[in-house]
Parts: structure tokens; C-alpha cells; sequence
């Protein structure tokens, strides 16, 4: 039985890696991003996000209300309506970016690229420092190189 949807915040799949404070902190500053965005970016963030989890997956996060989203979508083409956001909180966002990051870092650290692109969030202090995190953690896995199994 796969047990990574009992992990906490931060927490790696990898037992024998320890979470950086990075990770433990970008759950809850893209919870913040998310609040401030506005309703059609608060869309764009989601799709990125539930992009490469499973069903299962996301019916174990934040009471399933993202695996609702997806079954309504179907699998081939994601795409989050204005009235798919009514049920989702902030607090549900953390919970969906700390397990999207323990299948995916590269999906939550591709969240810098398309938040630098969004001009209503450049003035946020809490996305400035989300993307300064992701690049930052993104370019320390680059320089450190793939790691063995």
C-alpha cells in the first residue's frame, strides 16, 4: 500500500532525505499567491498543478475536491472552469502543492516560469519570493545532477 498521501507538509517520499526549509515553506506561500490572484490565473495554477496526479491521488488531498475537478474534465483535457474555484481554499491549494511536490518537484518548481508571466501577481511580495524559491531549489537539483535509485 503506498503511503505518501500520509506524509505532512514538506515531507519527501524519501525516507533517508530530510525536507529542506524551502519545501516546507512553498506549500503556504503559493497558498498565498493563490489567494491574491485573480479568479482566471487562480485556473492556470490549478491545471499546472493537478497536471501529473493520479485520480487516487488527488482524492487523497483536500477531501477530493480536486479529483471532483478532474472526473468533471475527463483525463485528456484539463481545464479548470471560474466555477470549479467556488469549493477550493487556500488551505487546500497547500495541501495540493506539498503532495504535488513529492510526486513532481518539477511541476511545482515550473510554477516560477508562469507566475513571472502573470503582471497582475509582479507586485505580490509572496509570489516574488515563491518564484526566487523555486528557481533557486531548481537550480541546486540541476547542479547537483540526477540522483541514483
Amino acid at each position: 500500500m503506498n503511503e505518501d498521501h500520509k506524509l505532512g507538509a514538506g515531507a519527501t517520499a524519501d525516507p533517508g532525505v530530510a525536507p529542506s526549509a524551502p519545501d516546507l515553506q512553498i506549500p503556504d506561500l503559493m497558498a498565498q499567491v493563490y489567494e491574491a490572484a485573480p479568479a482566471v490565473e487562480r485556473c492556470h495554477l490549478l491545471e499546472q498543478l493537478l497536471q501529473p496526479l493520479s485520480l487516487l491521488s488527488l482524492a487523497a488531498v483536500a477531501g477530493g475536491v480536486f479529483a471532483k475537478i478532474r472526473l468533471r474534465c475527463g483525463w485528456q483535457q484539463l481545464d479548470v472552469r471560474l466555477d470549479d474555484l467556488q469549493n477550493v481554499r487556500s488551505a487546500d491549494v497547500a495541501a495540493l502543492v506539498d503532495y504535488a511536490q513529492q510526486v513532481s518537484v518539477e511541476t511545482v518548481d515550473g510554477l516560477a516560469q508562469m507566475l513571472s508571466a502573470m503582471p497582475l501577481l509582479s507586485g505580490s511580495a509572496a509570489a516574488a519570493l515563491l518564484v526566487a524559491m523555486l528557481l533557486r531549489r531548481a537550480g541546486t537539483r540541476e547542479a547537483a545532477g540526477p540522483r541514483e535509485s
